[in-house]
């Protein structure tokens, strides 16, 4: 119990900073490179690369619209020739923020709706009776419904589907190669709402031309990047790939842009930075899907002609952050300099009080524990603390001690004429001069017995200094 009364009273203690100066070098030498290290951390990074002193919005709010361009010539020995615009290899054809460009595919004319045999990559089709081909049943990963037939021939089953099912390979060489040249315009609009802030990766009113011929005259390069017209090939070697080998099979390519804006500065020197990477396995299997285009031939009969196409589809991922002067995130940056400065001075101490071998020294000059009421009566030099009060001696006393006549006035008084015939006395006394080696003797001669003492004052100057004897 008188353990916890104490831990409760010294709950009550105030504790204060004591400063201490401690002429260790090593540990100076720590403290002054710990504080060089923040501040470098807090100037350098803080401020200059991370720039604390600003507000940041990471919210952007953006639109994207792509239009492609370009053209090729296909000689099909099926079909013949064909030529592919952007309303045919661009899926889908209204510019969205993620499209596909076909650069190889599969073609399968002229399919009508009846009976087939299945192929025979397909699995589930294979048989070698009619018990194999349970009729109603859907082929798996396959084309159609199984009608209970049996095709020797074939070694399938006979199917109910768009026939004739797919058979060709892929081409070994990409078909639409020339692809690669094709161009994409991308338009991109960007606002930071907090600050309510707008632009646009490319020039409204560019100078000394009309818009329209400016954009249709230039292409993207570092040195103009408010020409977002880019070429597909372009874009694919940005990402450190080769456009004809990525053909064949398809891939997947995405395109980052990037608005940093220091709103600190003038709206000109926010511009939008772009990066291109490759986002599917290359290794694996690429891009590709099958979509139809239906018509009906002279006797109204539905046909279709199926397409597995293969190619490149690029997202489009916008990013970005805007920043501004602001006290608030100031102040926390420099509140955050000052704590890390604390914690060194922290570190320091525990250096200097626990781990040297010294440590007792430092903290016995550290830490001190003081009580105004115990300490002002405690002995010091043989005294008391008290204040010495000095003790007021009565009014009686006093006036019995200033009644009392020196010696000297006493004889002056009776051997002297009267006050009238006797021109004023100076009692100050002879006024003499200091640090000029004067000598003072004083001899008291005893008179008779019932004499009173008498004390002569002469005076014998002596060159510069005067003597003085009392006799």
């Amino acid at each position: 119990m008188a353990g916890l009364g104490s831990f409760c009273v010294s709950l009550l203690n105030y504790k204060t900073a004591k400063y201490v100066i401690a002429e260790n070098k090593r540990i100076g030498i720590l403290l002054r490179l710990y504080q060089l290290a923040v501040l470098g951390y807090i100037i350098g990074w803080v401020f200059v690369v991370k720039k604390g002193y600003q507000e940041k919005e990471e919210t952007i709010q953006s639109s994207v619209i792509t239009k492609l361009k370009g053209v090729t010539m296909i000689n099909s020995s099926e079909t013949g020739s064909q030529l592919w615009s952007p309303e045919d290899y661009v899926i889908p054809p209204n510019g969205e923020q993620v499209f596909f460009v076909v650069t190889n595919y599969i073609e399968t004319p002229n399919q009508t709706l009846g009976r087939c045999p299945e192929s025979a990559k397909v699995l589930d089709g294979q048989c070698n009776s009619d018990d194999d081909c349970i009729e109603g049943e859907t082929v798996k990963a396959g084309h159609g419904v199984k009608t209970g037939l049996c095709i020797n021939d074939t070694g399938t089953c006979e199917i109910q589907a768009w026939c004739p099912v797919e058979y060709k390979k892929r081409p070994e060489e990409p078909l639409l190669s020339e692809a690669e040249n094709f161009t994409v315009f991308i338009k991109n609009f960007i606002r930071f709402p907090k600050f309510e802030f707008s632009k646009s990766n490319f020039k409204d009113n560019p100078t000394n031309s009309s818009n329209d011929t400016y954009l249709k005259g230039c292409s993207y390069s570092d040195k103009d990047p408010y020409c977002p017209i880019f070429r597909l090939g372009h874009m694919v070697s940005l990402a450190s790939h080769d456009f004809q080998t990525m053909a064949i099979k398809g891939g997947s390519v995405g395109i980052v842009i990037d608005w940093n804006c220091d709103l600190d500065k003038d709206s000109s020197e926010c511009n939008p930075q772009y990066s291109f990477t490759r986002l599917d396995n290359s290794t694996k299997s690429g891009y590709n899907f099958r979509y139809a285009r239906y018509y009906k031939d002279q006797n109204g009969t539905t046909n279709r002609t199926l397409f597995k196409v293969y190619g490149i589809r690029f997202d489009i991922m916008v990013i970005g952050q805007a920043g501004k002067f602001n006290i608030v995130p100031t102040v926390i940056a420099i509140g955050s300099g000052v704590a890390l400065l604390g914690a060194g001075a922290f570190a320091c101490d525990m250096i200097l009080l626990y781990m040297m071998n010294t440590s007792f020294f430092y903290r016995e000059r550290k830490f001190e524990i003081i009580n105004f009421k115990r300490d002002r009566t405690k002995p010091k030099d043989g005294k008391t603390g008290h204040r010495e009060r000095r003790t007021r001696k009565p009014a009686a006393e006093k006036e019995a001690i200033n009644s009392i006549k020196k010696p000297e006035e006493t004889e002056l008084t009776e051997g002297s004429p009267t006050v009238e015939n006797q021109p004023p006395v100076d009692n100050r006394g002879p006024t003499i001069p200091r640090n000029t080696g004067q000598r003072y003797s004083a001899i008291l001669s005893p008179q008779g017995g019932g004499t009173k003492n008498r004390t002569d004052v002469r005076f014998s100057p002596t060159g510069t200094n005067a003597g003085m004897t009392l006799a």
